[in-house]
């Protein structure tokens, strides 16, 4: 009998293929003395360890340039450079002269200590350093104790499905495409660093399944969706031909991709719809382009700080954002300026501990507390509106005065950069991202203020709700169809029109084709989603007609559950599409 785990969507994809255990962890070490004369003996073995791994992760480095490009090759440089840290170099020759301990004893000590001094000082969601911290000790100890380096997976067999605790960064780039079809985590979320080079590698990945390593056993057939989060051990009959069904649809419209892409963005009637990609990295950008984007609905930045020891230079960021760019001469690019908190962190600031990071000094809040790092972004994003249609937008805004400040740092900037003739679009465009019912409510006022919105129904989802979306036990709680997501929606889309500004949505719901025609019927025609689901969503709203989508919304919004909403929407679409292929994958509730 199958076993199904749910977990939270990470990389797009499905793939079905034997388990396989990546056992990566710390390796027992024993406790062993030595004798005062061994101390020198011993501290040049650490030292040639600690060469070697600088070695590795330099070849590493090299060859995940050349792989995924130079933003993406950054990932190692935490680790060269905790190497020589002299908190982890010091601290451990000091154990083995003074302790007399072996270099793998005396180093595993000062790990264990750094790591627990970073668990009590440093904010709980600061994952990524810890990350790094774990990452470079496995190495170095398996070094040391002269075992198998864990990170070569060179042997691995072709067509599995990696089950782990959790990846990091550097695990992640290791990973042959062509050999693993799928990961599954117990741990991590959506915007962990691993998941992001997950996507860009094309691997699909579900995390936060809590127990799939103790439950998955070595070779066990599985079925991974990425899609909808899911992990199927010793898939049955129907799950077998579920996902051949579900993988036969994804293989045909891969097929059709180009020709999809070249379409025009019209439904069944005539009613024009604009869609763009959601972008995590900018070597995403081809990838979108081919997929029928005309745009960037969301740049994310984070990639340029998160993991980092020191802050992104303005020519750094400015390199970025100047390539998403170019690669949409004819569209728009939104980006959004940082997004940190929550569980996005940078090594470089001090973040304080909170009990609810997600409710705490994040997004616009940390950009207005930190202008040295704010306003180096601001004049990258300035510059780089000099090479298209750039666009700036703020997340998690909750009022005007927010706005306001930002309008005021780009004032200074603005200065600067005329006092330095350096090349702008004085024409440039700022807005906000709805996110919470605050800002709905409030968007009469922030239209006074912004040149467009874009709604992020993930965190809108999340707060209106008070529903925790990575939280897997209330993943049934979630849901974008709510009367009151969907009565916000409409206030939002209202407001917009009678401003005059564009509305687009860039959260998960734009991906999902039934929320597609719920969004298409309230008057928001401009959707941003991960470039996978383009084609997708495309060929489906060009068999759909606005009216159909309009009457189906008015319907909606009188509705009294989440059933009803999606009853109402199922009804309005008809005969006009096949529901039932996109049931597996958002779990719609379908009439019988």
């Amino acid at each position: 009998m199958a076993t199904i785990l749910d977990g939270s969507p990470a990389s797009e994809g499905i793939a079905s293929g034997k388990v396989f255990h990546l056992e990566w962890g710390m390796p027992l070490v024993p406790h062993v003395t030595i004798a005062e004369e061994e101390a020198p003996a011993e501290i040049e073995r650490f030292h040639a360890a600690r060469r070697w791994a600088q070695e590795r992760l330099a070849e590493l480095q090299s060859a995940t340039e050349a792989r995924l490009g130079p933003v993406e090759a950054r990932i190692f440089e935490p680790q060269i450079l905790m190497l020589d840290d002299s908190e982890v170099v010091d601290g451990t020759l000091r154990y083995i002269r003074e302790n007399r301990l072996s270099a793998e004893r005396a180093f595993e000590w000062r790990m264990l200590e750094l790591q627990a001094m970073w668990n009590r000082t440093s904010h709980p969601m600061v994952l990524d350093r810890l990350n790094d911290l774990e990452d470079m000790v496995i190495r170095v100890l398996h070094r040391l104790l002269g075992h198998h380096d864990p990170t070569d997976l060179d042997d691995l067999e072709e067509g599995v499905i990696v089950v782990a605790k959790d990846l990091t960064p550097s695990l992640t780039v290791h990973l042959d495409p062509e050999k693993v079809l799928g990961v599954a985590t117990d741990k991590g979320t959506r915007t962990a660093h691993w998941a992001i080079l997950a996507r860009s590698l094309e691997i699909p990945a579900v995390v936060g399944l809590g127990d799939a390593t103790k439950r998955a056993q070595e070779g066990q057939p599985a079925i991974l969706d990425g899609r909808i989060g899911r992990l199927v051990l010793d898939p049955g009959p129907q799950e077998v031909e579920s996902f051949a069904s579900r993988r036969a649809q994804l293989t045909s419209w891969e097929a059709e991709i180009e020709a999809v892409a070249s379409l025009e963005s019209v439904t069944a009637d005539g009613q024009y719809f604009e869609l763009r990609a959601n972008l995590d990295l900018p070597a995403e950008a081809p990838h979108a382009v081919a997929h029928g984007a005309v745009g960037v609905g969301l740049m994310r930045t984070e990639f340029l700080v998160v993991g980092r020891n020191t802050m992104p230079s303005e020519e750094e960021q400015y390199e970025a954002y100047k390539a998403v760019a170019e690669a949409f001469p004819n569209g728009a690019v939104f980006i959004r300026t940082f997004d940190l908190g929550g569980d996005k962190f940078p090594m470089f600031l001090h973040m304080p501990r909170e009990e609810n990071p997600f409710l705490g000094w994040r997004a616009i809040r940390v950009c207005l507390d930190e202008p040295e790092l704010f306003r180096t972004q601001l004049r990258a994003l300035l510059r780089a509106t000099a090479h298209g249609d750039v666009r700036m937008m703020l997340p998690l805004v909750n009022d005007v005065d927010e706005v306001r400040q930002v309008r005021e740092l780009l004032e200074a900037e603005i200065k600067e950069l005329n006092e330095k003739r350096i090349p702008y679009n004085r024409g440039f465009k700022l807005g906000v991202m709805i996110e919470t019912p605050a800002a709905a409510l409030d968007a009469a006022e922030l239209a006074r203020y912004c040149d467009f919105f874009s709604i992020g129904t993930n965190d809108l989802v999340q707060y209106t709700l008070a529903v925790d979306r990575t939280n897997t036990r209330l993943a049934k709680l979630y849901n974008p169809f709510h009367p009151a997501v969907v009565r916000q929606l409409h206030q939002i889309a209202r407001v917009g029109r009678a401003a005059g500004i564009e509305v687009s949505v860039c959260g998960e719901m734009a991906s999902n084709p039934l929320a597609a025609f719920l969004l298409l019927g309230l008057d928001i025609t401009v959707l941003s989603m991960g470039w996978p689901s383009l084609p997708e969503i495309k060929k489906m709203l060009r068999e759909v007609r606005i009216e159909d989508a309009r009457k189906a919304a008015r319907k909606a919004l009188a509705a009294a559950t989440s059933r009803d909403v999606q009853q109402c929407l199922v009804e309005g679409i008809g005969d006009s599409i096949d529901l039932k292929v996109f049931s597996g994958r958002w779990s719609l509730s379908l009439p019988e």
